[in-house]
């Protein structure tokens, strides 16, 4: 389905004005750091897999030497090396210069992570989500720790998430009002907001045993569900790897279904436009929805997705059809399809775009304006580390912005971290494309 001649026109001027208040180039100094780090690697897959490589293993290393001998044994697998590699090697030569090699990269990737990773804990993180607050933009906080393999594990996360819903709970009535932040047509928005990952509520997630998985899920669940209804917080529940996808989905269903939380807590789930079965998965979204009436309504947040080699790899190995869009225009096609099918469908659903294409962005407003819709009625959503400059951009021309902000320590932020470089490092991302010139009329044709 392709968009009628005014949504188009709409897009444009959106894309435009969006565009011109976006940076070419930090002025921060330590971003502009960043920025060229992240250009060379964009630019040599071998040095992009030997830091990445490098960022992986650091939590593992036990002294600055260990820290310095990894990225001298990785780096010397590059054959073209920038001048400033080739020093890191000279250094990696000598005790002494192994140590001031050590010091310099456990800094560089601890900045690294910190741009990613807003604290180590929700209380710690919460200077960053209050000036994200009087910046304009809300946040929703993730707390980084994926699956877990014991029982134990999982009663820690689970006792985590409670913390955090109390913590920013208790913090948020705090912050100033931000009147475009509060409320959408359909009624107020919560302030508090955390993302929970049901492989880390329970070790028992697997395909041959789905009822297993839900059931020790939601035994944990209900108490979230409780608190962030008793609390006026927003619980978001994330979908992950295709594996867990059909149980999280049901897992949600059965408990929102539940009498206790027909009229709250306010809750969502995650709609993944890389998978070619998105189209059903909203099918059936929609018709719960429907049939399902709360209040508030169920919150879907649209992402393109986050486990592209993941199910690649897998399915490769099993010999199966991949269950992914293996070309990007198929993959934002789909996506802007979903779009449309979403800010259709409400006030069935609040819809959430989560995406830094400047397209898929400008698309979501100008289509939400077609529609005859006020800008607060869809909510736009940024990473944090990798979407700031466009947040900004977005905040300052008051729409309803919220910023993805993952807490943690290093050690469990790591696999996240690995995930966000390769976002943030691919050939085809609005990121990387924004920053090497691409004219304007290319970031916005149609896919």
């Amino acid at each position: 389905m392709e968009d009628d001649p005014g949504v188009e026109a709409e897009l444009g001027q959106v894309g435009r004005a969006l565009y011109g208040s976006f940076p070419q180039r930090s002025r921060n100094p330590v971003k502009a750091l960043d920025a060229r780090a992240m250009e060379l690697a964009s630019q040599d897959a071998e040095l992009r897999a030997a830091l990445f490589r490098f960022v992986d293993v650091t939590p593992a290393c036990r002294s600055l030497d260990d820290l310095a001998r990894h990225l001298s044994g990785y780096l010397s697998e590059v054959d073209e090396k920038p001048p400033s590699l080739e020093v890191a090697m000279r250094m990696a030569g000598t005790k002494p210069g192994r140590a001031a090699l050590g010091v310099a990269a456990a800094g560089g990737v601890r900045h690294m992570a910190h741009r990613f990773i807003v604290g180590e804990s929700p209380r710690k993180a919460l200077p960053v989500l209050r000036e994200l607050w009087e910046d304009g933009a809300a946040s929703s906080v993730d707390l980084l720790g994926e699956a877990t393999v014991t029982e134990a594990e999982a009663d820690r996360y689970a006792a985590r998430c409670a913390e955090a819903l109390d913590t920013i709970a208790e913090a948020a009535p705090r912050w100033p009002e931000r009147p475009q932040l509060e409320a959408d047509s359909l009624g107020p928005l919560p302030r508090a907001n955390l993302s929970v990952k049901v492989s880390a509520l329970t070790p028992h997630i697997r395909p041959d045993a789905p009822a297993l998985g839900r059931e020790d899920a939601s035994r944990r669940m209900r108490p979230l569900l409780r608190k962030a209804r008793d609390l006026g917080a927003h619980l978001h529940i994330d979908m992950e790897s295709l594996d867990a996808l059909e149980t999280t989905m049901e897992l949600i269903f059965e408990l929102l279904d539940e009498d206790e939380f027909r009229e709250g807590p306010s809750a969502g789930l995650v709609l993944q436009a890389y998978l070619r079965e998105s189209p059903n998965q909203l099918d059936s979204i929609l018709a719960w929805a429907r049939e399902t009436p709360r209040t508030p309504p169920l919150v879907v947040r649209l992402v393109k997705g986050a486990y592209w080699d993941h199910e690649i790899v897998e399915a490769r190995q099993h010999g199966w059809e991949a269950p992914v869009f293996e070309v990007k225009a198929e993959c934002d096609r789909n996506y802007e399809e979903l779009t449309r099918r979403l800010l259709d469908a409400r006030p069935a659903v609040r819809v959430a775009v989560a995406s830094h294409n400047l397209r898929s962005i400008s698309h979501a407003i100008a289509y939400n304006r077609y529609s005859g819709a006020e800008d607060r009625d869809v909510e736009l959503q940024v990473l944090r580390g990798l979407g700031d400059e466009l947040g900004h951009a977005l905040a300052a021309q008051g729409f309803r912005v919220r910023v993805y902000c993952p807490v943690g320590d290093l050690v469990a932020g790591m696999a996240y971290l690995v995930r966000r470089l390769l976002e943030n490092t691919s050939n085809e991302s609005f990121l990387h494309e924004q920053a090497m010139g691409v004219p304007l009329e290319e970031l916005l044709a149609a896919p």
